[in-house]
């Protein structure tokens, strides 16, 4: 069966990299952006650092600065009009999943025309969105490398899940320098979303030698550095494999695709506006502990026991790296600070499990888990993380 591989145009890595931008927009030809980010970023100059390279490329700009965690349709449709009523060639994005989210969104409706409710699902768009540039602040989305982007409607209270290639930027920074004052939660948080999409790229229906390449080395480095960018927020070497990692699982994602755990997480953080990185972290040892009902799914897990490097793994039987796997998993959770239930997240009510479980079945992500649970299986596993 003929595959398609899909991957950012240029990325650039390491301390200082926000000044390969300059050269890079000289090429592109760009002269007028947007700058897309949160309020806490640009009170804190992060995004004046980013214009000051986009000025020394001869690209003026403006600043869109309302992108909220979670971003809704009306933030989207906020920074629609601004790029409309400047007349802007380029989006830059200035910030973590969801000012990239937010920028790829107004990139395919600016290009294509409509609304963005309308590109819920995959390959909605008909062309090339508005180029994007991504610089990431976070180490975890993903997003400023894959063919996703998420956007929350307040009305449904959920998010929609688009999946097209059309979003994708066409250079992305990935410079500690701007990761460097990340908290110790946001990390914690980013870093096991980036563990979760390597692990549901693993597992996923569309896995392939291309993506297991990637995701195996995204587990193994993740595994190893995330708790020491969590406990030492100024190590550079943990600070700089966790930005090599986050791009390298958000491309095997991007290819192989996800799973039960994103479907699930998705309806939660958008029923109850929770951080998407700890719905993830919470939910993942639950949804594995499912999937591990079916032998191929197990088999795999020999493969990311090793990639743990967990004693003992060259002789685990499929069952028995599966338990260590979800065990490993759960400890390394609740050493980076992660919540062991929803319960403790303290807003869950188990009365809406019904409710998110058909979200979640109509989410694109479920589309790639290697069995295909039922409403009724999905209310047992939102259950079981409930009691943790």
């Amino acid at each position: 069966m003929a595959e398609r591989i899909d991957a950012v145009k240029t990325t650039f890595f390491g301390k200082g990299a926000v000044n390969m931008l300059v050269p890079e927009l000289k090429k592109m030809g760009v002269k007028r952006g947007l700058i897309v980010t949160d309020p806490f970023l640009y009170e804190t100059g992060a995004a004046t650092r980013v214009g000051d390279v986009l000025l020394k490329a001869d690209v003026e700009y403006a600043v869109y600065y309302q992108v909220q965690p979670n971003p809704t349709i009306d933030v989207v449709n906020e920074c629609i009009e601004a790029a409309r009523t400047l007349q802007v060639d380029l989006l830059v994005a200035v910030g973590g999943g969801s000012a990239i989210d937010t920028a790829k969104a107004v990139s395919i409706v600016v290009a294509n025309g409509g609304s963005v409710e309308q590109y819920e699902g995959m390959n909605k768009s008909l062309k090339p969105g508005l180029p994007v540039v991504a610089v990431n602040t976070t180490a975890g989305t993903g997003s400023e490398c894959t063919s996703f982007y998420i956007v929350t409607d307040p009305v449904r209270h959920s998010k929609m899940a688009m999946i097209d290639p059309n979003c994708m930027v066409v250079a992305a920074i990935n410079d500690i320098d701007f990761m460097i004052s990340m908290p110790p939660k946001l990390t914690a948080a980013t870093g096991m979303d980036a563990l979760t999409h390597a692990i549901e790229a693993k597992l996923s229906l569309r896995a392939n030698p291309v993506t297991d390449k990637d995701a195996n080395w995204a587990m193994e480095t993740i595994y190893r550095f995330l708790p020491g960018a969590v406990e030492n927020g100024s190590d550079e070497e943990a600070r700089t494999m966790m930005a090599y990692a986050e791009n390298v699982a958000g491309m095997a994602f991007s290819n192989a695709g996800l799973g039960m755990v994103h479907a699930m997480a998705h309806a939660l953080g958008g029923k109850y506006n929770l951080p998407h990185g700890v719905c993830n972290a919470v939910l993942l040892p639950y949804v594995l502990a499912f999937n591990g009902t079916c032998q191929e799914t197990r088999q795999r897990f020999v493969e990311i026991a090793r990639a743990f490097q967990l004693a003992g793994w060259e002789d685990m039987t499929p069952e028995q790296a599966l338990d260590a796997g979800v065990k490993a998993i759960s400890l390394l959770s609740k050493r980076v600070g992660i919540p062991h239930s929803l319960a403790e997240l303290n807003v869950v009510n188990p009365v809406h499990f019904g409710e998110l479980a058909d979200l979640a079945l109509k989410d694109a992500c479920i589309l790639d888990n290697l069995i295909q649970p039922d409403r009724q299986q999905i209310i047992q596993v939102y259950q079981n993380a409930f009691r943790g």
